[in-house]
This record gives structure tokens, C-alpha cells and sequence, in this order.
């Protein structure tokens, strides 16, 4: 049996789908449902009825590692439980923002990619190629390289010049060239919309994974458009709290389902399939 790389997946979803969303499982205990609560594991249980409610109108899911790494001894059995339970037609995306001197890495990406048996990790690059190098080698798998992220600090480091140019950018062209597997993308925050154009432009057709839409208000056409170049790239829209949390009631996951569907009735609205 032929095995589809995590673009080619991506690609064909995308395609059948008509779809760009990437379903975020950052799943606080706090914020479950209260009929949830008293259920033997009540994240994993929150977490199998979104995937239920949503893995055929979504392209990818996308859990944090932080919140499963806060609950403890369990938190991780309860992450490769929850990716488990995604269809495996669908890939996952496990945000982890992984990123040490080599031989740390290589137990990052061997946890990530073999223990959880996720299709993508989040890395940070600021260490440098060699501690990006062991995510890279799992040539099935992807890597999507933090370059301009959401959070309002962003600019404290990734918008300053280096040598006349901006941080993100010399990021990005880095990774155009440590791509060598075809295995590489990009975190590009949809809180810059102006820089989405500007990132597409300077990175060929690196894949982009675009946090920031929905409770953080980043613009989903910008991010669409500007993220595929109207259609011709692969950018994936990563929303999280406005779909997970769309409701706090018994019908949490029929709302989670709603939204990701609003969502798709939007980007069909842009013309970019």
C-alpha cells in the first residue's frame, strides 16, 4: 500500500473537502462541559465528540501539547488516545514548538512522530538548522518552521531587522533551503494579514500553517487568500476556542460542527478552490 505524505493528504482533503480549516484541540478542563465532568476522562471524552461532530468537513487537527503536558502523568496517554481516535485519513498536527541542540531534538521528534505517531510537529527555529534537523530526517513527515506568529510580542524579535531585512524573512528563506525532503512549512499568525502577501511572496509554495482566526481575530479571507495565493499554495487556517468552545451546553460538539461548516460556507465564498 502507498503511503500519502502529509502534503499529498493535505492537498487531496483540501480538494474533497473544500475546506482549509485545521480543527485546534487546545482542550482546557476548565472549559468542558459540566454534563462532561463527572465521565472517567472527561477531556479525551470532549475531545473523541468534537472529532466525532467534525473529522469529514475538516482538513487536519492541530492539539497543543501544553495542555495535555499540564494534566500530569496522564497527559500525554490522553493526547495519543485523542490522535488515535482522528480518522486516519485526516492528519495531525501536534503544536509542540519543539526546537533544542540535536540530541534533544531527536527525542522530541522520535516522541512526537513514533510514542503519539503524529503526521506534523510545530518547531521553533531560533536554535538554529542543526536543532531542527532531526524532525527533518522523518522524510514522511512534515515540519512547519515558527517564522511570524500571532501573539502581540511577535515583534520583539521576528519583526526586527537583521541586515536589512526582517527576522521572519530570513527565517523563511532559511527554511526554503533546509527543505531539501519537500517536508517543510511555515507558521505564518493571521494577525498579519499585510505580511501573509509579503510571506507568500518571498516563500515560493512552502506550505503555510495560519494561527490567529476566530478568537483572535484574524481576518479569514486575508489568511485565504493571501495564505494559498488565491488557490495555487497550501495554507492551512488553524481555528481553536471559537470552535471547541462554541458552546458550553450538551450540544457542544452539534455547534463545534456548525461553526467549522460557517467557516467552509465563507472560504467557498472566496473562490480559491
Amino acid at each position: 500500500m502507498v503511503i500519502m505524505k502529509f502534503k499529498e493528504r493535505i492537498s487531496q482533503l483540501v480538494k474533497e473537502r473544500k475546506s482549509l480549516i485545521c480543527v485546534g484541540l487546545d482542550t482546557d478542563p476548565d472549559k468542558i462541559p459540566d454534563h462532561l465532568k463527572s465521565t472517567e476522562n472527561p477531556v479525551l471524552e470532549f475531545n473523541k465528540l468534537i472529532i466525532e461532530a467534525t473529522s469529514d468537513i475538516c482538513v487536519a487537527y492541530k492539539p497543543n501539547s501544553a495542555f495535555y503536558e499540564a494534566l500530569g502523568p496522564n497527559g500525554m496517554e490522553i493526547l495519543k488516545a485523542t490522535i488515535t481516535a482522528v480518522p486516519s485519513e485526516v492528519p495531525v498536527i501536534v503544536d509542540a514548538k519543539r526546537g533544542d541542540i540535536g540530541n534533544s531534538s531527536r527525542m522530541y521528534a522520535r516522541a512526537v512522530f513514533e510514542y503519539l505517531e503524529g503526521d506534523a510537529v510545530t518547531v521553533s527555529p531560533y536554535l538554529g538548522e542543526d536543532s531542527l534537523a532531526p524532525f527533518f530526517e522523518y522524510k514522511d513527515k512534515f515540519a512547519f518552521v515558527l517564522a511570524l506568529t500571532s501573539n502581540p510580542s511577535s515583534q520583539d524579535f521576528q519583526l526586527r531587522n537583521v541586515e536589512g531585512k526582517p527576522l521572519y524573512e530570513i527565517v523563511a528563506e532559511n527554511v526554503q533551503k533546509w527543505n531539501k525532503s519537500d517536508n517543510l512549512g511555515l507558521v505564518v499568525g493571521a494577525s498579519h494579514p499585510d505580511k501573509i502577501k509579503e510571506m507568500r511572496n518571498i516563500s515560493g509554495n512552502l506550505p503555510f500553517l495560519i494561527p490567529g482566526v476566530g478568537a483572535q481575530g484574524g481576518d479569514l479571507e486575508a489568511s485565504a487568500r493571501f495564505g494559498t495565493d488565491n488557490g495555487k499554495s497550501i495554507a492551512l487556517i488553524n481555528v481553536s476556542r471559537s470552535v471547541i468552545y462554541a458552546s458550553d451546553g450538551v450540544d457542544f460538539a452539534e455547534k463545534a460542527r456548525e461553526e467549522v461548516q460557517r467557516l467552509n460556507r465563507e472560504l467557498s465564498e472566496f473562490e480559491i478552490f
